[in-house]
């Protein structure tokens, strides 16, 4: 059975093709500069890697085109679309609609329709992903998994703001947390590597990117998160300043004139390590901390230390941790961060090894010390997969999780 997960974001969208009996990935890639004069497609099928560049006016297109590289008589990995059996779609909001992935037809499609103005900048793109892909792919099932959904288990203590009651009732003004899929997988991963039962595991999952948020998970569900109502909250991100003091709003717009739409701009875009340093780029930013620039090193010490803050708060929450996990672009490649974002950590159980943090591998690694009471593991995510399974147990009544990873 062949399943193929798609990401549509606004001016891309990544794939990835999975053979299940095979046990492995048969290609992925990514469209790229949808809209624009100039379109990128990147494909690979194994260490075979072919680059395009070309127009490519909208999604249609785009999924035609991968299509065609899937299906190329020299590199394709299909002879037909038919061979795909289901198509598994990332979908970032589904409200309090959804807390398990689900099969689409015209009714999901038009609740996904009906949460556009709780991600206005997210669910158009996946929506219409979805649409054009029923097109390209007639044939398939087609299953939306949400990156909202893990987040429905929280309580109402964890995921209602303190606002007038009818906010949340009539409106659905609540946190409902995002990166959904990359915490779920790898706290199950965890799970699986200190051999215990998932519903008897407590974690805390920090997904550093550039977009950023922590999660406790207690007995493998979804406790509290630190993004909210939208992706702006919690952490502070590459170009989001995380969270913010609400009068902060009320000041930009009396003091400096700015619209509503200024104002979210600058606080999604223009904000977060940009801000303070004038890069998003972790590494870069990294580079000119050690060359001695003030401007990195202030934005590096904000950056851990609000994820500090949060796994304190999260260790109070929890009460038992068994594992502080690292994951995403930065958790798992910048051994100063998970270092600076533990400093300090050690009466709360939580204490880093520094030679094993600086060479901690490609798969589940241990970089705590001998004694620290609390593991702290780098395991790298792979959210396609978990769409890939999501996909399948909706398609079969049957234990999947045999995949390997």
């Amino acid at each position: 059975m062949k399943i193929l997960v798609i990401n549509s974001g606004s001016s891309s969208i990544k794939y990835r093709l999975f053979d299940i009996e095979e046990k492995s990935v048969l290609a992925v890639g990514i469209v790229e500069r949808i809209g624009l004069e100039t379109g990128r497609i990147k494909h690979a099928v194994g260490q075979q890697e072919t680059a395009r560049e070309l127009r490519i006016a909208d999604h249609g297109q785009g999924l035609r085109e991968m299509n065609a590289l899937l299906t190329d008589a020299e590199i394709g990995v299909i002879a037909d679309p038919a061979e795909i059996t289901a198509v598994g779609h990332r979908v970032v909001h589904g409200g309090e609609k959804f807390s398990q992935p689900t099969r689409i037809d015209a009714e999901v499609i038009a609740v996904i329709r009906e949460l556009i103005p709780l991600a206005p900048l997210h669910n158009p793109a996946n929506l219409q992903g979805i649409e054009v892909a029923m097109q390209v792919f007639s044939q398939a099932a087609h299953v939306a998994v949400f990156d909202t959904a893990f987040h429905q288990t929280m309580p109402p203590a964890s995921y209602r703001y303190a606002i007038p009651d009818n906010y949340y009732t009539e409106h659905g003004i609540r946190v409902y947390g995002f990166h959904g899929t990359s915490h779920a997988y790898v706290a199950e991963k965890a799970a699986e590597h200190l051999d215990q039962s998932l519903s008897e595991t407590n974690v805390i999952t920090a997904h550093l990117g550039n977009g950023a948020s922590i999660t406790a998970v207690k007995n493998g569900q979804s406790l509290d998160t630190s993004m909210g109502f939208s992706p702006l909250a919690g952490l502070i991100m590459g170009t989001r300043s995380g969270d913010l003091d609400p009068a902060v709003v009320f000041y930009m717009a009396d003091k400096f004139g700015m619209s509503p739409e200024e104002i979210n701009q600058t606080l999604n875009k223009k904000s977060g390590l940009l801000g303070i340093c004038g890069s998003n780029d972790a590494r870069d930013i990294l580079e000119r901390q050690a060359a001695g620039d003030e401007q990195a090193k202030l934005a590096l010490e904000m950056y851990t230390w609000r994820i500090k803050k949060y796994i304190g708060a999260y260790t109070a929450a929890l009460g038992r941790v068994d594992a502080l996990v690292f994951t995403a672009g930065i958790g798992e490649n910048s051994a100063y961060i998970r270092q600076q974002s533990c400093a300090g950590l050690e009466n709360l159980g939580i204490a880093l090894d520094a030679n094993k943090n600086n060479a901690p591998g490609n798969s589940v690694a241990e970089i705590q010390t001998n004694d620290s009471r609390v593991k702290i593991l780098v395991i790298p995510t792979n959210e396609e997969l978990r769409i890939a399974v999501e996909t399948l147990k909706v398609l079969q009544e049957k234990n999947v999780q045999q995949f390997p990873v």
